[in-house]
């Protein structure tokens, strides 16, 4: 038997680049077609550049000429109508096709982990997502009514040196080498899958030719699963520093930024972990080896070593400024209150309640009835009692 051929179309990204230089060292006779731009991740020695941009099919038909393949993986299709060009660009020229979906296609929330390939398709919240099931949809009509031999892959977040797991990349690490507040969405405790990309392409290349895996799709994620408290303090560790972590609801950092919003209501605000036993039927005896505190000292070490990579995204950073000091002081009112709580049970309460005539001050018992009367009465204000301490009205 021959050497598999086989096209990547992209190759040269986060994941990708880790399976070009994996299939080059498994045998793989690898051509990668993209326009040839990207100097972070070189191809490695043995692949085959082909340049031409794939939303140019008429040139791609040329340079391709009477090429075939046993497999042709597409990195870089979003969309159902980039996919529908894949489909009658490579009819009857390829074995196997396989695309890159997404993990974040998944229910989201899901109603039960581990998630696995059955896991049904839906999310409202990201539209990066939908289109994904999009492109699902229609390889799944291709398989059945045409035959076209479609592979699905889900990869959940899969990073390399480059990638911080947080969005605004540098700008996180450089808030924690300044000793600035680092935003965590949510209260940190929900779970996060983290891949490195050597641990992806591992079991990836052996997909590639493999008959099993036609009209079938299979997820590749790690088994190494951390909060984001976790991930956020090991990065902090690998820097050398301490992270100071400020909690931010989802929805309200959705709100000072929809961007970065929309990947957390879409994705990662949700605990998210996987069920590799299907990849494993297929590819026996692969584990997923790196966990998250090597890939941290990775990043680490990355950006430290060429300042020319310490990019901070000013517009962000003032982004994160300002959700720091809302909910810091959010924090430090809520601890107020439970302090002022605690102090004042059982005791006659002064406060200010608001009047016509401006700030009155008015005592009463502090019954379980009436405390959730002042409650509601009182707003976020300090106040002094009428012991004299500075206290917080909620």
């Amino acid at each position: 038997m021959g050497k598999l051929r086989v096209l990547f179309i992209g190759g040269s990204g986060v994941i990708s680049s880790a399976c070009s230089r994996v299939a080059v060292e498994n045998g793989v006779e690898l051509f990668v077609l993209n326009r040839g731009r990207s100097a972070t991740r070189p191809l490695p020695p043995g692949a085959t550049m082909v340049q031409a941009d794939i939303r140019e099919p008429g040139t791609v038909r040329e340079v391709m000429k009477d090429l075939d393949f046993d497999s042709v993986v597409d990195w870089v299709a979003f969309t159902a109508e980039q996919v529908q060009t894949d489909i009658d660009l490579f009819s009857g020229r390829t074995g196997q096709y396989v695309f890159i979906s997404s993990a974040s296609a998944y229910q989201t929330p899901p109603a039960r982990v581990p998630v696995t390939e059955s896991t049904p398709l839906r999310n409202p919240f990201w539209q990066y997502s939908r289109d994904k099931i999009a492109c699902e949809d229609l390889l799944v009509e291709a398989y059945r009514e045409q035959g076209f031999p479609a592979t699905i892959v889900r990869p959940s977040h899969t990073y390399d040196q480059t990638s911080v797991p947080f969005d605004g990349g540098w700008t996180v690490l450089g808030r924690m080498l300044a000793g600035k507040p680092v935003i965590v969405h949510g209260d940190g405790t929900s779970l996060w899958t983290l891949t490195h990309h050597d641990d992806f392409a591992r079991a990836f290349v052996p997909l590639l030719g493999h008959p099993r895996t036609l009209g079938e799709p299979f997820h590749i994620t790690s088994d190494d699963v951390l909060t984001w408290n976790q991930i956020a303090e090991t990065l902090a560790a690998a820097l050398g520093v301490e992270a100071r972590l400020v909690h931010v609801p989802s929805d309200a950092i959705a709100a000072a930024d929809p961007h970065w919003g929309g990947g957390l209501l879409g994705d990662k605000a949700h605990s998210m972990v996987f069920d590799n036993a299907k990849l494993r039927s297929v590819v026996p005896g692969w584990n997923a080896v790196i966990p998250f505190e090597q890939g941290a000292r990775e990043i680490a070490d990355w950006y430290l070593a060429d300042p020319a990579r310490q990019v901070t995204d000013a517009s962000l950073d003032a982004v994160m400024d300002k959700l720091a000091a809302t909910w810091t002081q959010a924090a430090l009112w809520r601890r107020q209150r439970g302090a002022y709580s605690r102090s004042r049970a059982g005791s006659p309460t002064t406060c200010c309640s608001p009047t016509r005539s401006g700030w009155t001050a008015w005592t009463r018992s502090r019954s379980p009835s009436s405390t959730r009367s002042r409650r509601k009465a009182c707003t976020v204000r300090p106040c002094h009692s009428r012991r004299g301490a500075l206290a917080w009205t909620f």
